[in-house]
């Protein structure tokens, strides 16, 4: 019986480690507006006319740099926050060298920013999209296993998301990704996938000469991790933060203030 036992557990942990890494990376691409006027919210200062004269050129450089960075990652699933519409998550995935198919949703705020997810089509198969305010969760399988991504910014229905996934789909990983304010990722059975880089001192802003992990990756306690903020010299700036696309100065056209973190799981 011991010998069973033993074979059981063995030909168990040797599935486990053979489970393939899956790359996956949060990227708040700091108000990635078009050009055009929208009729539902006030998007004036990012207008050919208005106060940061957001013209064709300017445009098109943040979405180069943008889609340059999702190269440099080489991740075959990417979520992004704060571009505006469809079109622009449609203008980075082609000018990215990958081969990218997205899903977007409108969020209905005030600013017009929005989620989007860009996957590699024969990694991610999608199943089911649902959004809110604040908040998308894809669910999909990659490779064998069954996945939610429940991307979020500040979303007050988070926690309850999740619970609500635990109790229907139990056999679902779940990973949470964005701006996590205000949850108690403990309750929620949950690891804080980007704690380790954090305690390292590594950010994903830079404010008052000091690194911030400002987003972050949660994570079911089932999934191995190891997680880091995506930082290249051509993405800083002369003080050692993020290029931003505006400082107090003016127009600077770096792709944003923020980077992008990212993480493999098996």
């Amino acid at each position: 019986m011991r010998s069973i036992l033993l074979v059981i557990m063995t030909t168990i942990a040797l599935q486990l480690s053979a489970q393939p890494r899956v790359g996956f990376a949060y990227y708040d691409v700091d108000r990635a507006y078009d050009t055009t006027p929208s009729a539902f919210y006030d998007d004036s200062d990012f207008t050919p006319e208005g106060r940061n004269h957001w013209d064709r050129e300017r445009y098109t450089r943040k979405v180069e740099q943008i889609a340059a960075t999702i190269d440099s990652m080489a991740l075959p699933i990417v979520a992004l926050y704060g571009v505006e519409n469809e079109q622009v998550v449609r203008d980075i995935a082609t000018h990215t060298k990958g081969d990218y198919t997205f899903i977007h949703r409108t969020l209905n705020r005030l600013d017009g920013m929005d989620f989007a997810l860009l996957y590699y089509g024969d990694v991610l198969f999608p199943e089911k999209v649902e959004s809110g305010f604040d908040y998308m969760v894809v669910k999909a399988s990659v490779g064998n296993r069954d996945f939610a991504f429940i991307l979020t910014h500040r979303s007050r229905l988070t926690e309850d998301i999740v619970l609500q996934l635990k109790e229907q789909e139990p056999h679902r990983h779940i990973v949470v990704a964005g701006d996590l304010y205000g949850i108690d990722y403990a309750r929620l059975g949950l690891t804080d996938a980007t704690a380790e880089a954090e305690r390292a001192g590594h950010g994903d802003t830079f404010y008052r000469n000091r690194w911030r992990m400002f987003d972050h990756i949660l994570t079911d306690t089932r999934l191995a991790t190891r997680c880091d903020v995506y930082a290249r010299r051509w993405l800083l700036d002369r003080n050692g933060g993020p290029k931003s696309t505006f400082n107090r100065e003016g127009y600077v056209g770096g792709p944003g203030r923020k980077l992008p973190i990212f993480c493999y799981m098996w």
